[in-house]
């Protein structure tokens, strides 16, 4: 952690604010495709124009709303989510139109997307990327499980002073800890001038997206269970969302299954007993990508290790786009998988982390999912010790668990289909 005091010095860019960022939206995104009608004859003021004009600027509205939802959770870069966020929020003004038949002007919606998506684009090419977040830490207690969070610059305070934090973009605190009283009315005078203050310990799990094992995980209304409203909203969405995907992608897994078969002797499909939700076994299925073993160990068997020679051509192309996972969408219809969530671990490797791994079994609190949190961030795991830093990961997402976490997650498992990060 950093000692020194902050230099006297930082630039704030007008580009990095907020509101700037709104209303540069709003002005490129809404008015100018409006104001382009003008030179038509009384184009500005047809319905059609002014129409599109308020859906233009409701999906700015919409996707500023959602950008700032998503970019609260660890480990997202902005770039990831402008393009989505835009695209959802055009496509839901667009699909409302499509469904009133009210008058619209498709050139101006086209040209309003256009120019959203290239303002975010250009304002984080040109300011958000370089942002670094400058912390000011109050020196007293827990405060050195910092040290090891990168990205951040730690200034270390020596003296209760709200001038010395001025240029920091927020300040942490242990609130456990036994602290002076001095440094007590210092948070406290913080708080009033409307300075963020963080508990370091939520802090260091937003930084760093895990949760520590020390203890159970309470999430922010003190529970240990996830919030059911959304849980069984959920389950209903992911249902449905199976249903309409399944006739696009059934031609394509016809494909798959006869190029595994082509290749290697063996059923195009491997079920293996997992455990999922409230530890209860079910059968997975995933696309077979090996050659059938011979008689092995139970736990040799369930274990893949890196360049494992049993993963045939076919197969490891399905690994690196996880498009090994696409058969779970019949698991998903039997109500037994969500598509987001923690992976299901083969029964034999649950017993066996559960009796090696202390909480392990809460991990089963939701629904397992074909891709989750710790995928997105760690990838494949096998050994205990790795195992016990993806159940920090499942612990976070236990934690956090909310429809922004998960879109965030499925923003970052389709960068992962693309690199292939974490595969084995």
């Amino acid at each position: 952690m950093r000692h020194d005091r902050l230099p006297q010095t930082r630039e704030t860019s007008i580009l990095t604010r907020k509101r700037f960022q709104f209303a540069g939206a709003l002005i490129i995104g809404a008015l100018l495709p409006w104001l382009m009608r003008g030179p038509l004859p009384g184009m500005i003021i047809e319905p059609a124009s002014i129409t599109a004009f308020y859906a233009n600027a409701i999906a700015v509205v919409i996707a500023f709303w959602m950008r700032l939802s998503i970019e609260t959770y660890p480990g997202i870069r902005r770039s990831y989510v402008i393009l989505p966020s835009a695209l959802t929020a055009h496509g839901i003004t667009l699909v409302w139109f499509v469904l009133t038949r009210f008058p619209y002007d498709r050139l101006a919606l086209t040209v309003g997307f256009v120019l959203h998506v290239l303002w975010l684009y250009a304002l984080y090419i040109f300011a958000e990327r370089q942002l670094r977040r400058r912390i000011a830490v109050v020196p007293f207690g827990r405060v050195g499980i910092l040290d090891q969070i990168p990205g951040v610059d730690w200034v270390r305070l020596s003296r209760p002073r709200l001038h010395d934090a001025r240029r920091c973009d927020a300040i942490v605190a242990d609130f456990s800890s036994d602290l002076p009283d001095e440094w007590e009315a210092f948070l406290a005078d913080a708080a009033l001038a409307g300075r963020i203050v963080y508990q370091v310990k939520q802090l260091s799990e937003s930084l760093t997206g895990r949760v520590e094992l020390e203890h159970l995980s309470e999430n922010s209304f003190g529970s240990l269970l996830p919030a059911r409203g959304y849980f069984h909203l959920k389950a209903v969405g992911d249902f449905i969302a199976a249903i309409l995907v399944l006739p696009v992608v059934l031609p394509f897994m016809a494909v798959i299954a006869l190029a595994i078969r082509w290749e290697s002797p063996g059923g195009a499909l491997f079920k293996q007993r997992r455990v999922g939700h409230a530890g209860r076994q079910f059968t997975v299925y995933k696309f077979r990508t090996m050659r059938v073993a011979t008689e092995e160990q139970s736990r040799r068997a369930a274990i893949t290790t890196d360049d494992d020679d049993r993963v045939t051509r076919v197969g490891r192309w399905l690994r690196n786009n996880r498009l090994d996972e696409l058969p779970q969408i019949f698991n998903i219809l039997q109500w037994q998988m969500s598509w987001i969530g923690p992976r299901p671990e083969a029964q034999v490797l649950s017993v066996w982390y559960t009796g090696e791994i202390p909480f392990y079994r809460y991990r089963h609190v939701v629904k397992p999912g074909i891709s989750g949190w710790a995928q997105v961030n760690q990838g494949h795991v096998a050994e205990v010790d790795e195992v016990h830093r993806k159940l920090q990961y499942d612990f976070y997402y236990i934690k956090y668990f909310s429809p922004w976490l998960d879109l965030l997650i499925l923003l970052r498992t389709i960068k992962t289909m693309v690199t292939g990060f974490g595969s084995r």
